[in-house]
Order: C-alpha cells, then sequence, then structure tokens
C-alpha cells in the first residue's frame, strides 16, 4: 500500500484573482462607506500630492522577507501613512495610498496577477482603515485620543496587508506557506510599531512648526541610514545562520552519500533561489551527476532548467558566468533563457585547486521585485568554494572506501566487501531460496609465479576475473577472496542449482590463456557452500565454503559441496601439528610395505614403503592428513627423511635368494623444489649401503609435470645418482605420455581409478591399454594399481602390462607381517637360484 502524497503542488499566479476580486469589493464597499459618513471624504489635493511623493520614496525596500515562492517587503511607508491620516481627507488616504502601492509595484514590474492583487490589498488596507477612524468621533488637535484612532487605522491596514498575502500564500504555495507568513508577523509589527511612533513624532512637530522640517529631514535620512544597516544587519545574520547551516549539514551529510541532498536544499534557500544545480561531469569510475533542488519539490531532480552551454562556458572561461538585470557578464544567454521563462542566474565553477570539476548554479531569485545582485554573486562563489572542498573530501572519502574495499589488482571486491555482501544477503529472509557461495581455486599460480614471473600470474588473475565477470550471472556479486581464489555469491533456488552453476561457470571460465609466446591451461577447483544450510553468517559459510575448495583441489578440477566431515578434518589436522613433531621425535610413525609383482610370472620384484601414523587419541591417522600437516608446517623433511631411512635399512637388512628387494618411496611436490634433496639421497644410500638403481622415487603427476621447468634440475641430478624415477596416479592429471618424453624418468604408474574400472567400463580400459602401449614404445616400466581382481589381472595381461600391486596380492603391511605373508605367499617348487621368488595363484 503506498502512503498518500502530503505535497501541496503549486497552483498559478493566475489564482490569486480568487483572493484579489474580494479585496477589490471590500476597498469598493469601504470607501463607499467612507464617503457616505465622511463631512469632506476627499480634497486637499496639493497635499495629497507631496504625501503620494513621500510615500513612493520610502516605499523602497529596505528588509525583504522571502516565503517560497512570495516575498513580504518591510519599509517606512507608515511614517507617511500617519501623516497622510491626520491632514487628508479619507477617500484622499486611499487613493494616495493605493497609488503609491501601484507606482512601487509597476516599478518592480510584478507580473498582472501580483501587481493587481498588490494594489487591491493596499486599497482595502486603506479604505477600511480610514472607515473605521472616520467612524470615530472627530476631535480637533493633535491628542492621544488622537492618536488611539490614528493607530487604529494603521493596525487595520497592516491587518488587512498581512492576513491578505497569508491567504494567497496558502492559496497558491499550500498552509505551511500562510504559517511561515504569520512567523514574520512579529518582525513586521515591531517594524510598523517603531515606523508609527516615528510618524506620530513628526506629526507632532509639524503640528507646532513647519520650520521642524528641516530637522525631519534630518532626522529622515538619519533613519534611512539605520534602516538599511538594520537591513544589511538583517542580512549578514541570515547569510552567516544559513553558512553555518550549510557547513554543519555538508559534514554530517557527507560521508553517508546525502551530500546533494543537503547542500542542494540549504544552497537554494541561502541564495534565495527558486533552483539550485550542481553538475559534475564523469570522472573516472564516477559517473556524470546533474541534481537540481527546487522549492516546491521535496526531492531532487535530475534535469536542469538553463541550458548546458552555460555550464560548458563556465567551466571552459573557468568564471562565474551571470545572466539577468541585477547582473550580466554574458548577455548573449539572455534570450535563450527568456524563452524558458527564467530571469536571472548564476553559473559559478568548483575548483579543487586549479582544475574545474563542475559547476553550482542558482536559477531565479525568489520574489518578483528581486534580482541577484554583485553581493550575491561574491557570496555565491564562496558558498561553491565551501562545497567543492565538500564534494573532493566526500569523493576522497568514497574513494578510500571503494579501495579498502575492492581488490587493486582485479577490481573486484574483495573479502571485506563479499563478507558484508554476504552478511547483508543472509540478513534477508527469501523463501525458498538459498544463498550460494562458490568458490573457485585456480590451479597452478604458485608455480606460474615461480617460473615466469608474477606479472604473468597477475594477467592469470586478471583473465580469470575477466571469464568470471563475464559468465556470472547479472544478479551475482563476483569477487576475489583471496590470492588465487575467486568468490561468486548469489541467490538460487535450491543447492542443486548452485552445483550445476558452478561446474557451469567452471567450464565456461576454461579455456587456454595465450601470453606472448606462452600458451597456459586454466582450471580451477570449485568449493560451495549454502545458506542456511551449511552456516547462519557470513563469517562460517567464507570459513566452510574455503574447506570445500580445498578438498575439491584434491581432485583436480572437481567440484566440492561443503559437508561437516570437511571441517571435522580439517580441524582435526590443525590440532595433529604439534602431536606430529612429537610422534617425529619419539618414533610414533612406522614404514608399511605393500608389494610389486609381476603379472605375468607372479614374481615379487618390490615394495612400496608407506609411512602410517597410529595416534594414541585419534587412532589411525590417513596418511594424506599427517602429509599435508606435515608440508604446512615446516615438517615434511623429517618425515620424507624418515620414511626414506626405514626404507633403505630394511632394504639392506632384508633379501630373499639372494636378492635384495627394490623399494619405491613416495615424495611430495614440493620436495623436488629443494635444492639439497639429492645430497641426502646420496648421503643415506652410501650410509646404508644400497645401490642407487634399488631405490625408486615416485612423485605425483601434478608434482612431475605442473607446466614449469622448477622439478627439472632436482629430477635430472637424482637420475644422475642412479635412482629410478616414477610418475605416480598417472592420468588424474592433464598431461599427455609425449610429455614424460622430456623428462628423466623410468617408470609410470596407472592410476587405481582407471585400474579397477577396467572389468566395467570400455573407456577404462581403452586408457590404461593406451598408457600401456605407448609407455613400452617410450621405453618406460608401466605399474597398475589397485589391482584387486582376478579379472582385473587377466586383462592387464592381456595388454601387456609387467607389474601391479593391490589388495589381490596384499594390503600394506608392517615388516614383520610382510615376512610372514612372504613365507606362505611363495611357491617353493618355483624357488629358483638367482631368480625372484614367485608366488602362488590367489584363489
Amino acid at each position: 500500500m503506498e502512503r498518500p502524497d502530503h505535497t501541496v503542488r503549486p497552483r498559478p499566479a493566475e489564482d490569486a484573482w480568487i483572493i484579489t476580486a474580494p479585496l477589490a469589493l471590500l476597498a469598493v464597499a469601504s470607501s463607499t462607506a467612507t464617503g457616505l459618513i465622511a463631512d469632506e471624504p476627499i480634497g486637499k489635493f496639493p497635499q495629497a500630492a507631496i504625501l503620494l511623493i513621500v510615500m513612493i520614496v520610502v516605499s523602497s525596500r529596505l528588509v525583504g522577507v522571502v516565503i517560497r515562492r512570495q516575498s513580504l517587503a518591510i519599509s517606512l511607508t507608515e511614517v507617511p501613512l500617519v501623516l497622510a491620516l491626520f491632514f487628508l481627507p479619507p477617500l484622499s488616504v486611499v487613493i494616495v495610498y493605493t497609488l503609491s502601492s501601484l507606482v512601487t509595484h509597476l516599478r518592480h514590474r510584478l507580473a498582472a496577477p501580483k501587481l493587481w492583487f498588490n494594489v487591491a490589498r493596499a486599497a482595502a488596507g486603506a479604505s477600511l482603515g480610514t472607515l473605521a477612524l472616520s467612524a470615530l468621533p472627530q476631535t480637533t488637535g493633535v491628542g492621544p485620543y488622537r492618536w488611539v484612532g490614528i493607530c487604529l487605522a494603521v493596525a487595520i491596514v497592516i491587518g488587512v496587508g498581512t492576513a491578505s498575502i497569508a491567504a494567497v500564500h496558502t492559496l497558491l504555495q499550500g498552509w505551511q506557506a500562510g504559517r511561515e507568513t504569520v512567523r514574520a508577523l512579529p518582525s513586521i509589527l515591531l517594524t510598523s510599531g517603531i515606523n508609527v511612533s516615528a510618524g506620530l513624532i513628526v506629526l507632532l512637530l509639524l503640528n507646532e512648526s513647519w520650520w521642524s522640517l528641516l530637522p525631519l529631514a534630518a532626522l529622515a535620512g538619519g533613519l534611512t541610514m539605520v534602516y538599511r544597516s538594520y537591513a544589511e544587519f538583517f542580512q549578514q545574520h541570515r547569510t552567516l545562520s544559513g553558512m553555518y547551516e550549510l557547513s554543519r549539514a555538508v559534514s554530517t551529510s557527507g560521508p553517508d552519500g546525502t551530500l546533494a541532498d543537503a547542500l542542494l536544499g540549504r544552497v537554494r534557500a541561502l541564495m534565495q533561489a527558486e533552483y539550485a544545480t550542481l553538475w559534475l561531469p564523469a570522472q573516472g569510475r564516477h559517473p556524470e551527476t546533474l541534481l537540481t533542488s527546487r522549492v516546491d519539490d521535496p526531492g531532487l531532480l535530475d534535469t536542469a532548467p538553463t541550458p548546458a552551454t552555460l555550464r560548458r562556458k563556465a567551466v571552459e572561461a573557468a568564471r562565474p558566468v551571470t545572466v539577468g538585470r541585477g547582473v550580466s557578464s554574458d548577455p548573449e544567454f539572455r534570450a535563450a533563457l527568456a524563452e524558458r521563462g527564467i530571469k536571472d542566474t548564476v553559473v559559478v565553477p568548483l575548483r579543487s585547486g586549479r582544475v574545474v570539476i563542475g559547476t553550482l548554479e542558482i536559477t531565479n531569485r525568489l520574489g518578483d521585485p528581486f534580482q541577484f545582485s554583485q553581493r550575491d554573486v561574491a557570496l555565491f562563489e564562496t558558498v561553491a568554494a565551501h562545497a567543492a572542498v565538500a564534494l573532493e573530501n566526500s569523493r576522497l572519502v568514497d574513494r578510500l572506501r571503494h579501495d579498502a574495499e575492492h581488490d587493486t589488482l582485479t577490481k573486484l571486491p574483495n573479502r571485506r566487501r563479499l563478507t558484508a555482501a554476504v552478511a547483508e544477503a543472509v540478513r534477508i529472509k527469501a523463501p525458498d531460496e538459498v544463498v550460494a557461495l562458490l568458490l573457485f581455486d585456480v590451479d597452478r599460480l604458485r608455480q606460474v609465479n615461480e617460473s615466469l614471473g608474477h606479472a604473468a600470474g597477475d594477467k592469470v588473475l586478471v583473465e580469470v576475473a575477466e571469464r568470471l565477470r563475464a559468465c556470472a550471472p547479472s544478479s551475482a556479486l563476483v569477487g576475489r577472496a583471496g590470492g588465487d581464489e575467486f568468490l561468486v555469491t548469489l541467490r538460487l533456488e535450491s543447492t542443486e542449482a548452485a552445483l550445476e552453476l558452478a561446474a557451469q561457470l567452471r567450464e565456461q571460465i576454461r579455456d587456454e590463456m595465450v601470453f606472448d609466446a606462452l600458451t597456459l591451461d586454466v582450471d580451477t577447483a570449485v568449493g560451495v557452500a549454502v545458506h542456511p544450510d551449511h552456516g547462519s553468517d557470513a563469517v562460517a559459510l567464507l570459513q566452510r565454503v574455503d574447506l570445500a575448495a580445498t578438498a575439491a583441489k584434491s581432485v583436480p578440477g572437481s567440484v566440492q559441496l561443503y559437508s561437516p566431515a570437511l571441517e571435522s578434518r580439517s580441524l582435526r589436522r590443525l590440532g595433529l601439528a604439534g602431536d606430529l613433531r612429537r610422534a617425529l621425535d619419539e618414533g610414533e610413525l612406522e614404514v608399511y610395505f605393500q608389494p610389486k609383482v609381476t603379472l605375468r610370472d607372479r614374481r615379487l620384484v618390490g615394495v612400496e614403503c608407506l609411512a602410517r601414523w597410529e595416534h594414541p587419541a585419534h587412532g589411525t591417522v590417513a596418511p594424506e592428513d599427517f602429509v599435508a600437516v606435515a608440508e604446512h608446517t615446516g615438517q615434511l623433511g623429517r618425515l620424507t627423511e624418515f620414511v626414506l631411512r626405514e626404507s633403505l635399512r630394511r632394504s639392506r637388512d632384508w633379501s630373499h635368494g639372494d636378492q635384495a628387494l627394490s623399494i619405491s618411496v613416495n615424495l611430495a611436490a614440493r620436495t623436488l623444489t629443494d635444492q639439497h634433496f639429492p645430497t641426502l639421497v646420496r648421503d643415506l644410500l652410501a650410509e646404508y649401503g644400497v645401490p642407487p638403481q634399488r631405490l625408486t622415487l615416485e612423485v605425483t603427476e601434478a608434482g612431475v609435470l605442473d607446466g614449469t621447468e622448477r622439478p627439472i634440475p632436482t629430477l635430472r641430478s637424482l637420475r644422475d645418482l642412479g635412482v629410478r624415477l616414477s610418475v605416480d596416479d598417472f592420468g588424474t592429471g592433464n598431461s599427455s605420455l609425449a610429455q614424460l618424453r622430456r623428462l628423466p624418468v623410468h617408470e609410470v604408474k596407472v592410476d587405481r581409478s582407471f585400474v579397477q574400472g577396467m572389468a566395467t567400463d570400455p573407456s577404462d580400459l581403452a586408457i590404461v591399454n593406451a598408457v600401456v602401449t605407448l609407455s613400452q614404445q617410450f621405453g618406460l616400466t608401466v605399474v597398475a594399481e589397485g589391482v584387486e581382481s582376478e579379472l582385473t589381472l587377466e586383462l592387464l595381461q592381456d595388454i601387456g602390462c609387467e607389474i601391479g600391486q593391490g589388495f589381490l596380492f596384499s594390503r600394506p603391511l608392517p615388516y614383520e607381517r610382510l615376512e610372514t605373508w612372504f613365507g606362505a605367499q611363495v611357491d617353493p617348487e618355483t624357488v629358483v637360484a638367482g631368480e625372484l621368488p614367485r608366488l602362488r595363484v590367489v584363489p
């Protein structure tokens, strides 16, 4: 339901006849009654002519009170009116007072409705006042009784005038304008009382001697100067009050974005203008601003009453442009403004130092008799200087706020702004909708920075930002949440819709990036969290979408929805940091061994060495958990050295059939960035007396083929030692076997996800077949992980795969149990001196 509009629309000035006509009838009726009861209703025309001239002279405005579009002038008219009431017949007073009003308002070039209203007001007041005076018993001389009669007549003139002005203001502008007129009544009465007292003093002096005209003339000059000083004081007080209100309003309104409202409304009121307009051309990210405050409208208009040529000239000339009767520096615009119904305007440039940043203008001085003067222009320039400083400060604050809430590289909202936006979104309850957070983590950005420099990494981030902004729905907020993380948040109908959108956006932004002669593949891992399912506030939602994105990175190119299990795992990892250091110090970690078997004749060729940790409180800790903890707490080197030492020790001490088994040790990708690692391997091989060719170091596909040359020196150093190198989990990344040709590796391990699906998925079978065939052509050994069934074993044998490991043969076992397993599995009949032992067929 809309609220009713209480704003009263102004009526045209022509409607003033509704008040003018009754006033004219009142003047005619009162004058007729006066003529009937007065002994000498008219006469003394020479004296009337003299008083008419005096009344016209003193009717010049000294103090003006503007009420909305209307004006109320305070002058010395009551002084000659007192003399006229004493010396002239009643109807002569009416004629003199009415003619004085007519001449005065003609001189001010009032419009016809206002002119005739003021003439009718003067005639009605004078006729009613003289009627009251004529009705009183007539006396001679200038005594107190005569004073009372004259004061009564003047009071009626003032009362009729004020009441008619309040009535016409209420009619044309609304009841608030009429109330403001009534509020000005005390000032009018005070001034009129002083004027009547002065008139009575003059009357007493003239009644004693006409020679008193000489000192009265001097007194009149002094009074005129006093009145003018009072008028100037009144104007200065009003100006200072207005400047104070303007400064206070600007200082309190600037930070919250309402500066234009506070500025224009008070500028218009201070300068007593019908319009006040602010124009700021487009600058940077700020669009062009054109706002106008009009006296009758509570809000701001997005148009201006004046043509744009005035504002352009003020900016180009860097000086005020004034057009009007009072001041006119550019008269060529007068005709164009007159066609628009504009009588005067002042356009002042807004300066920031020596640069003009816009314009401030005022149009149409309120009150038909009034125009903008040179003093108004000087005052307006001072106001414009204050306004320019306020606007620059406002823009500076806005720029600082924008910079504080946006990323300088991508220009996207930063995490602070995103947190506020998510908080605002979750506060708004929307039925059948969720607030979705999609966090995109750019893969391999660190490798780009290290290999190509941070400038290339910045280009990648900017390109990802532009792609996300272009592909995301228009209702979404896209921001940069961290170094290589981008967040998209919006409202969607369900969690499923959020997952679908995340997958779509990931595919849309996934494309090649070309930098000079280099081409990079962009991929992202995406975490998804939604309100209210995954959190009730912005902080919790952002934390949980981070966890989901971290989980998504473990499977390249995936989309991961948050689940409570991720949080418990993250908290668990956080608590394991200190425990891992203690476990390494006290030897709580163990190394398990999983056999590697030839698939064709089932001979044991080696073991893969795997670290295991049985926590006293948490039980078995997953290797990916404590390896991640080691990486993030600087303990990866100690963990790797521990596994190497234990594996080499067992390789030295354990031999069967006069041949020691080869061992395989997994390496984290970060280990390949350690230039001292090859030296450590060489020293450990020498310490335990193990030939280098018995040691195989396994690195994941993502760690070896990270798109950079960073791992190559370490790999070559290890190869020069004689150590065998293996690419683990091959097939899960985006690399190809052709890329392996440039790397010093000896072995490829096909990921278990493809091996386990061979029996049921023709695509997995085709992938494994292709890897085996091409690897053999490149001279690489192929190891199949996850061999768990005889059918899988037969398929691997058919395609020529050489070595396998999996639960079909054995799970990872501690050293003591491995001995027992080996004794149970070895077929004694196949043991031949100099050959590897052969295992029994598993039923």
